[in-house]
Protein backbone atom coordinates (compact mmCIF):
# COMPACT_ATOMS: atom_id res chain seq x y z
CA UNK A 1 0.00 0.00 0.00
CA UNK A 2 1.13 3.72 -0.91
CA UNK A 3 2.74 5.22 2.69
CA UNK A 4 0.14 6.58 5.24
CA UNK A 5 -0.83 9.79 5.81
CA UNK A 6 -3.97 9.31 8.13
CA UNK A 7 -4.63 7.48 10.60
CA UNK A 8 -7.93 6.65 13.30
CA UNK A 9 -7.55 5.07 16.74
CA UNK A 10 -10.28 2.97 18.28
CA UNK A 11 -10.01 2.66 22.14
CA UNK A 12 -11.93 0.00 24.09
CA UNK A 13 -11.70 -0.71 27.63
CA UNK A 14 -10.45 1.47 30.89
CA UNK A 15 -9.00 5.48 31.19
CA UNK A 16 -5.58 3.80 31.19
CA UNK A 17 -5.68 2.96 27.51
CA UNK A 18 -7.38 6.00 27.13
CA UNK A 19 -3.81 7.64 28.37
CA UNK A 20 -2.36 4.60 25.93
CA UNK A 21 -4.21 5.98 22.65
CA UNK A 22 -3.80 9.19 23.56
CA UNK A 23 0.48 8.80 23.80
CA UNK A 24 0.21 6.76 20.18
CA UNK A 25 -1.95 9.18 18.76
CA UNK A 26 0.95 11.80 20.03
CA UNK A 27 3.49 9.40 18.28
CA UNK A 28 1.78 8.79 14.93
CA UNK A 29 1.19 13.07 14.86
CA UNK A 30 4.64 13.52 15.60
CA UNK A 31 5.86 11.00 12.66
CA UNK A 32 3.50 13.19 10.36
CA UNK A 33 0.77 11.20 10.30
CA UNK A 34 -2.56 13.39 10.60
CA UNK A 35 -5.50 11.98 12.61
CA UNK A 36 -8.35 11.26 10.40
CA UNK A 37 -12.24 12.19 11.05
CA UNK A 38 -13.39 8.65 10.54
CA UNK A 39 -12.39 5.06 10.35
CA UNK A 40 -13.38 4.51 6.79
CA UNK A 41 -11.15 7.27 5.57
CA UNK A 42 -8.23 6.54 7.49
CA UNK A 43 -5.37 5.24 6.02
CA UNK A 44 -4.31 2.72 9.02
CA UNK A 45 -6.88 1.92 11.86
CA UNK A 46 -5.36 1.19 15.28
CA UNK A 47 -7.51 -0.63 17.60
CA UNK A 48 -6.81 -0.57 21.13
CA UNK A 49 -8.25 -3.44 22.82
CA UNK A 50 -9.10 -4.30 26.22
CA UNK A 51 -9.06 -7.87 27.87
CA UNK A 52 -9.75 -7.87 31.19
CA UNK A 53 -12.64 -10.34 30.88
CA UNK A 54 -14.43 -12.24 28.55
CA UNK A 55 -16.82 -9.75 27.78
CA UNK A 56 -14.17 -6.90 27.12
CA UNK A 57 -12.18 -9.34 24.50
CA UNK A 58 -15.33 -10.17 23.08
CA UNK A 59 -16.02 -6.40 22.69
CA UNK A 60 -12.76 -6.33 20.87
CA UNK A 61 -12.79 -8.95 18.75
CA UNK A 62 -16.19 -7.86 17.66
CA UNK A 63 -14.95 -3.94 17.22
CA UNK A 64 -12.11 -5.44 15.05
CA UNK A 65 -13.97 -6.88 12.57
CA UNK A 66 -16.56 -4.55 12.41
CA UNK A 67 -13.23 -1.95 11.42
CA UNK A 68 -12.22 -3.96 9.02
CA UNK A 69 -15.42 -3.97 7.04
CA UNK A 70 -15.79 -0.68 6.95
CA UNK A 71 -11.80 0.67 6.77
CA UNK A 72 -11.13 1.95 3.08
CA UNK A 73 -9.55 -0.11 0.53
CA UNK A 74 -6.12 -0.84 1.01
CA UNK A 75 -6.08 0.54 4.72
CA UNK A 76 -4.01 -1.15 7.56
CA UNK A 77 -5.68 -2.18 10.33
CA UNK A 78 -3.45 -2.98 13.19
CA UNK A 79 -4.56 -4.52 16.73
CA UNK A 80 -2.92 -3.37 20.28
CA UNK A 81 -3.29 -3.20 24.13
CA UNK A 82 -4.38 -5.87 26.31
CA UNK A 83 -5.92 -8.20 24.04
CA UNK A 84 -2.79 -8.22 21.90
CA UNK A 85 -0.58 -8.33 24.49
CA UNK A 86 -2.12 -11.54 26.04
CA UNK A 87 -3.37 -13.29 22.95
CA UNK A 88 -0.91 -12.35 20.62
CA UNK A 89 -0.18 -14.73 18.26
CA UNK A 90 -3.27 -16.69 18.33
CA UNK A 91 -5.22 -13.54 17.98
CA UNK A 92 -2.90 -13.11 14.52
CA UNK A 93 -3.74 -16.62 13.71
CA UNK A 94 -7.44 -16.17 14.33
CA UNK A 95 -8.08 -12.77 13.00
CA UNK A 96 -6.09 -12.31 9.22
CA UNK A 97 -8.40 -9.40 8.76
CA UNK A 98 -4.86 -7.56 10.69
CA UNK A 99 -2.25 -6.67 8.93
CA UNK A 100 -0.49 -6.14 12.26
CA UNK A 101 -0.68 -7.25 16.02
CA UNK A 102 1.48 -5.05 18.25
CA UNK A 103 1.84 -6.07 21.85
CA UNK A 104 2.67 -3.36 24.90
CA UNK A 105 7.08 -3.63 24.00
CA UNK A 106 5.85 -2.28 20.67
CA UNK A 107 3.86 -0.12 21.29
CA UNK A 108 6.20 2.51 21.44
CA UNK A 109 7.39 1.70 17.49
CA UNK A 110 3.87 1.47 16.36
CA UNK A 111 4.59 3.85 14.24
CA UNK A 112 7.18 2.02 12.46
CA UNK A 113 4.52 -0.88 11.76
CA UNK A 114 1.96 1.66 10.38
CA UNK A 115 4.62 3.13 8.34
CA UNK A 116 7.12 -0.32 7.31
CA UNK A 117 6.21 -3.10 5.72
CA UNK A 118 4.11 -5.82 7.39
CA UNK A 119 5.55 -8.64 8.98
CA UNK A 120 3.00 -11.66 7.99
CA UNK A 121 3.09 -14.95 9.99
CA UNK A 122 0.34 -17.79 9.90
CA UNK A 123 -2.91 -15.86 9.66
CA UNK A 124 -1.98 -12.18 10.58
CA UNK A 125 0.82 -10.30 11.64
CA UNK A 126 2.45 -10.37 14.98
CA UNK A 127 4.99 -7.80 16.35
CA UNK A 128 7.73 -9.51 18.67
CA UNK A 129 7.98 -7.92 21.83
CA UNK A 130 11.53 -6.75 21.04
CA UNK A 131 10.94 -5.80 17.61
CA UNK A 132 10.10 -2.43 15.82
CA UNK A 133 12.17 0.15 18.37
CA UNK A 134 10.84 0.07 21.63
CA UNK A 135 10.22 2.78 23.97
CA UNK A 136 8.44 3.27 26.93
CA UNK A 137 5.25 4.13 26.95
CA UNK A 138 4.67 5.40 29.71
CA UNK A 139 7.33 8.24 29.28
CA UNK A 140 6.01 8.99 25.62
CA UNK A 141 4.58 12.55 24.93
CA UNK A 142 0.79 13.42 25.09
CA UNK A 143 -1.33 14.75 22.22
CA UNK A 144 -2.77 18.05 22.57
CA UNK A 145 -5.68 17.69 25.26
CA UNK A 146 -8.70 18.52 23.56
CA UNK A 147 -10.83 18.40 25.94
CA UNK A 148 -10.81 20.73 29.83
CA UNK A 149 -9.69 16.98 31.88
CA UNK A 150 -7.87 14.42 30.97
CA UNK A 151 -6.55 11.02 32.61
CA UNK A 152 -3.53 10.62 33.67
CA UNK A 153 -1.20 7.64 34.23
CA UNK A 154 1.43 7.24 37.40
CA UNK A 155 2.37 3.96 37.03
CA UNK A 156 1.47 0.82 35.13
CA UNK A 157 1.19 -2.68 36.28
CA UNK A 158 0.23 -4.50 39.65
CA UNK A 159 2.24 -6.08 42.36
CA UNK A 160 -1.28 -7.62 43.75
CA UNK A 161 -2.09 -11.38 43.14
CA UNK A 162 -5.79 -11.39 43.01
CA UNK A 163 -6.84 -14.77 42.07
CA UNK A 164 -9.73 -13.62 39.44
CA UNK A 165 -7.32 -11.12 37.65
CA UNK A 166 -4.65 -11.90 34.74
CA UNK A 167 -3.69 -8.57 34.42
CA UNK A 168 -0.03 -8.99 36.46
CA UNK A 169 0.10 -11.36 33.56
CA UNK A 170 0.47 -8.80 30.66
CA UNK A 171 0.80 -5.64 32.58
CA UNK A 172 3.65 -7.12 34.37
CA UNK A 173 4.70 -5.86 38.03
CA UNK A 174 4.21 -2.14 39.28
CA UNK A 175 6.49 0.50 37.90
CA UNK A 176 5.96 3.75 39.17
CA UNK A 177 6.72 6.89 37.11
CA UNK A 178 8.79 9.34 38.84
CA UNK A 179 7.44 12.68 40.46
CA UNK A 180 9.18 15.11 38.22
CA UNK A 181 7.89 13.07 34.77
CA UNK A 182 4.23 12.97 36.30
CA UNK A 183 4.68 17.24 37.02
CA UNK A 184 5.96 17.70 34.13
CA UNK A 185 3.36 16.09 31.80
CA UNK A 186 0.94 17.68 34.03
CA UNK A 187 1.94 20.48 33.12
CA UNK A 188 1.70 19.86 29.76
CA UNK A 189 -1.43 19.55 30.23
CA UNK A 190 -2.78 22.19 32.38
CA UNK A 191 -1.45 24.80 30.10
CA UNK A 192 -3.52 23.04 27.27
CA UNK A 193 -6.30 23.90 29.08
CA UNK A 194 -6.97 20.64 31.03
CA UNK A 195 -8.83 22.01 34.34
CA UNK A 196 -9.22 18.13 36.07
CA UNK A 197 -6.55 15.87 36.16
CA UNK A 198 -7.69 12.21 36.93
CA UNK A 199 -4.86 10.01 38.22
CA UNK A 200 -4.91 6.80 37.05
CA UNK A 201 -2.99 3.14 37.68
CA UNK A 202 -4.00 -0.49 38.33
CA UNK A 203 -3.20 0.45 41.92
CA UNK A 204 -2.73 3.97 42.62
CA UNK A 205 -2.24 4.28 46.33
CA UNK A 206 0.68 2.13 46.08
CA UNK A 207 2.56 4.42 43.86
CA UNK A 208 6.15 4.80 44.82
CA UNK A 209 5.82 1.37 46.73
CA UNK A 210 7.99 -0.47 44.46
CA UNK A 211 10.62 2.03 44.47
CA UNK A 212 10.27 1.90 48.04
CA UNK A 213 8.92 5.72 48.45
CA UNK A 214 6.08 4.52 51.30
CA UNK A 215 3.81 7.34 50.94
CA UNK A 216 4.58 8.59 47.67
CA UNK A 217 0.84 9.81 46.36
CA UNK A 218 0.67 11.87 49.29
CA UNK A 219 3.71 14.06 47.92
CA UNK A 220 2.52 13.56 44.61
CA UNK A 221 -0.69 15.06 45.06
CA UNK A 222 0.82 17.93 47.12
CA UNK A 223 3.33 18.80 44.65
CA UNK A 224 0.66 18.90 42.11
CA UNK A 225 -1.37 20.92 44.14
CA UNK A 226 1.62 23.48 44.81
CA UNK A 227 2.76 23.86 41.33
CA UNK A 228 -0.39 23.74 38.84
CA UNK A 229 -3.31 24.73 40.87
CA UNK A 230 -1.69 28.85 40.24
CA UNK A 231 -1.53 27.82 36.46
CA UNK A 232 -4.96 26.82 36.01
CA UNK A 233 -5.26 23.26 37.91
CA UNK A 234 -9.08 23.07 39.46
CA UNK A 235 -9.38 19.50 40.17
CA UNK A 236 -7.38 16.49 40.72
CA UNK A 237 -9.61 13.56 41.05
CA UNK A 238 -8.27 9.53 42.26
CA UNK A 239 -9.36 6.57 40.68
CA UNK A 240 -8.60 2.86 42.03
CA UNK A 241 -7.84 2.83 45.80
CA UNK A 242 -7.40 -0.52 47.02
CA UNK A 243 -8.53 0.01 50.19
CA UNK A 244 -5.81 -1.18 52.46
CA UNK A 245 -4.15 1.75 50.81
CA UNK A 246 -6.82 4.23 52.04
CA UNK A 247 -4.74 5.20 54.95
CA UNK A 248 -4.88 8.56 57.38
CA UNK A 249 -2.13 10.20 55.10
CA UNK A 250 -3.89 9.94 52.21
CA UNK A 251 -7.46 10.81 53.65
CA UNK A 252 -6.31 13.59 55.55
CA UNK A 253 -4.32 15.03 52.36
CA UNK A 254 -7.55 14.48 49.96
CA UNK A 255 -10.26 16.41 52.53
CA UNK A 256 -7.24 18.95 53.16
CA UNK A 257 -6.44 20.52 49.54
CA UNK A 258 -9.26 21.85 47.88
CA UNK A 259 -7.85 20.59 44.55
CA UNK A 260 -8.19 17.19 45.33
CA UNK A 261 -11.87 16.26 44.87
CA UNK A 262 -13.66 14.30 47.67
CA UNK A 263 -14.06 11.06 45.60
CA UNK A 264 -13.47 7.83 46.57
CA UNK A 265 -13.01 5.52 44.41
CA UNK A 266 -12.84 2.37 46.62
CA UNK A 267 -11.54 -1.27 44.81
CA UNK A 268 -13.65 -3.29 47.71
CA UNK A 269 -14.81 -6.33 44.92
CA UNK A 270 -17.18 -7.99 47.68
CA UNK A 271 -17.68 -7.60 51.28
CA UNK A 272 -17.62 -10.73 53.14
CA UNK A 273 -14.28 -11.85 55.06
CA UNK A 274 -14.10 -15.44 53.97
CA UNK A 275 -14.85 -14.99 50.34
CA UNK A 276 -12.34 -11.96 50.13
CA UNK A 277 -9.53 -14.41 51.25
CA UNK A 278 -10.52 -16.62 48.41
CA UNK A 279 -9.77 -13.58 46.29
CA UNK A 280 -6.60 -13.17 48.15
CA UNK A 281 -8.12 -9.41 48.60
CA UNK A 282 -7.95 -7.26 52.01
CA UNK A 283 -11.01 -6.57 54.05
CA UNK A 284 -14.21 -7.30 55.12
CA UNK A 285 -17.35 -5.69 55.08
CA UNK A 286 -16.81 -4.42 58.33
CA UNK A 287 -13.52 -3.08 58.04
CA UNK A 288 -15.19 -0.57 54.77
CA UNK A 289 -17.83 0.41 56.62
CA UNK A 290 -15.54 1.59 59.85
CA UNK A 291 -13.61 3.41 56.69
CA UNK A 292 -16.44 4.80 55.13
CA UNK A 293 -17.93 6.19 58.08
CA UNK A 294 -14.57 7.79 59.35
CA UNK A 295 -14.26 9.72 56.20
CA UNK A 296 -17.78 10.85 56.29
CA UNK A 297 -17.32 12.07 59.46
CA UNK A 298 -14.19 14.00 58.83
CA UNK A 299 -16.10 15.24 55.66
CA UNK A 300 -19.84 14.72 55.05
CA UNK A 301 -19.96 15.76 51.11
CA UNK A 302 -17.15 13.02 50.56
CA UNK A 303 -18.66 10.59 47.83
CA UNK A 304 -18.07 7.07 47.53
CA UNK A 305 -17.90 4.70 44.68
CA UNK A 306 -17.19 0.95 44.09
CA UNK A 307 -17.47 -2.30 42.09
CA UNK A 308 -17.97 -5.36 43.38
CA UNK A 309 -17.98 -9.09 41.71
CA UNK A 310 -20.72 -11.41 41.89
CA UNK A 311 -20.97 -15.25 41.73
CA UNK A 312 -17.35 -16.00 42.74
CA UNK A 313 -16.50 -19.75 42.75
CA UNK A 314 -17.66 -20.94 45.89
CA UNK A 315 -20.11 -17.81 46.48
CA UNK A 316 -22.57 -19.26 49.32
CA UNK A 317 -26.08 -17.53 49.85
CA UNK A 318 -24.50 -15.96 53.44
CA UNK A 319 -21.83 -14.73 51.62
CA UNK A 320 -23.83 -12.45 48.87
CA UNK A 321 -26.17 -11.47 51.55
CA UNK A 322 -23.55 -10.21 53.38
CA UNK A 323 -22.29 -8.23 49.94
CA UNK A 324 -26.42 -7.12 50.15
CA UNK A 325 -26.07 -6.33 54.03
CA UNK A 326 -22.90 -4.34 53.25
CA UNK A 327 -24.63 -2.14 50.56
CA UNK A 328 -27.37 -1.17 52.49
CA UNK A 329 -25.37 -0.20 55.71
CA UNK A 330 -22.29 1.78 53.66
CA UNK A 331 -25.20 3.65 51.25
CA UNK A 332 -22.23 3.91 48.63
CA UNK A 333 -22.99 6.77 45.92
CA UNK A 334 -22.26 4.34 43.32
CA UNK A 335 -21.84 1.19 42.82
CA UNK A 336 -21.81 -1.06 39.81
CA UNK A 337 -21.92 -4.99 39.58
CA UNK A 338 -20.42 -7.66 37.30
CA UNK A 339 -20.76 -11.32 36.96
CA UNK A 340 -17.71 -13.36 37.82
CA UNK A 341 -15.54 -13.87 34.55
CA UNK A 342 -13.36 -17.36 34.51
CA UNK A 343 -10.02 -15.72 32.99
CA UNK A 344 -7.24 -18.78 32.10
CA UNK A 345 -4.37 -18.07 33.98
CA UNK A 346 -5.35 -17.20 37.68
CA UNK A 347 -5.93 -19.45 40.27
CA UNK A 348 -10.05 -19.11 40.06
CA UNK A 349 -9.86 -20.43 36.62
CA UNK A 350 -9.93 -24.27 38.51
CA UNK A 351 -11.92 -23.37 41.34
CA UNK A 352 -14.44 -25.62 41.77
CA UNK A 353 -18.20 -24.48 42.73
CA UNK A 354 -19.36 -21.82 40.54
CA UNK A 355 -22.65 -20.29 40.90
CA UNK A 356 -25.51 -20.82 38.00
CA UNK A 357 -25.77 -18.46 35.61
CA UNK A 358 -29.13 -17.73 36.75
CA UNK A 359 -28.40 -17.87 40.12
CA UNK A 360 -25.72 -15.08 39.66
CA UNK A 361 -28.53 -13.58 37.38
CA UNK A 362 -30.67 -13.20 40.58
CA UNK A 363 -27.97 -11.77 42.82
CA UNK A 364 -27.27 -8.50 40.63
CA UNK A 365 -31.10 -7.77 40.21
CA UNK A 366 -30.87 -8.17 43.99
CA UNK A 367 -27.77 -6.34 44.46
CA UNK A 368 -29.18 -3.55 42.12
CA UNK A 369 -32.25 -3.42 43.99
CA UNK A 370 -30.47 -2.43 47.29
CA UNK A 371 -28.09 0.35 45.37
CA UNK A 372 -30.48 1.97 43.18
CA UNK A 373 -32.21 3.54 45.44
CA UNK A 374 -29.33 4.58 47.26
CA UNK A 375 -27.98 6.30 44.50
CA UNK A 376 -30.96 7.97 43.54
CA UNK A 377 -31.50 8.59 46.76
CA UNK A 378 -28.67 11.01 47.54
CA UNK A 379 -28.99 12.77 44.00
CA UNK A 380 -32.68 13.77 44.61
CA UNK A 381 -31.41 14.57 48.13
CA UNK A 382 -29.23 17.57 46.68
CA UNK A 383 -32.30 18.43 43.60
CA UNK A 384 -34.61 18.78 47.01
CA UNK A 385 -32.11 20.96 48.94
CA UNK A 386 -31.50 23.10 45.94
CA UNK A 387 -27.50 22.39 46.18
CA UNK A 388 -25.46 24.47 43.48
CA UNK A 389 -22.63 22.65 42.21
CA UNK A 390 -19.88 23.43 39.96
CA UNK A 391 -19.63 21.82 36.74
CA UNK A 392 -16.99 21.36 34.50
CA UNK A 393 -18.19 21.65 31.06
CA UNK A 394 -16.55 19.24 27.98
CA UNK A 395 -18.33 19.61 25.24
CA UNK A 396 -21.16 21.68 23.30
CA UNK A 397 -24.38 19.38 22.18
CA UNK A 398 -24.17 19.32 18.42
CA UNK A 399 -28.28 18.93 17.84
CA UNK A 400 -28.51 22.40 20.65
CA UNK A 401 -25.95 23.87 20.97
CA UNK A 402 -25.87 23.84 24.79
Amino acid sequence: MPEASTFWIETLGCPKNAVDSDKVRASLLADGLEAAGAPHTADVVVVNTCAFVEAARQESVETILALADVRAAGAKLVVTGCLAEREGDALAAAIPEADAVVGFAGEGGLASVVLGPTRRGAGGARQGPNEGGVRDLLELPRAAPEAPWAYLKVAEGCDRACTFCAIPSFRGTQRSRTPDAIVDEARTLVEGGVAELVLVAQDLAWYGHDVRETGAIVALLRRLDAELVPDGLRRIRLLYLYPSEVRDPLVATMLELPSVVPYFDLSLQHADRALLTRMKRWGSGERFVSMIEGIRAAEPEATFRSSFIVGFPGETEAEHDALLAFLAEARLDWAGFFPFSREAGTPAATMDGAAPADLVGEWLRECDEVQTPITEGARDALVRAGVELEVLVDGVDDDTGD
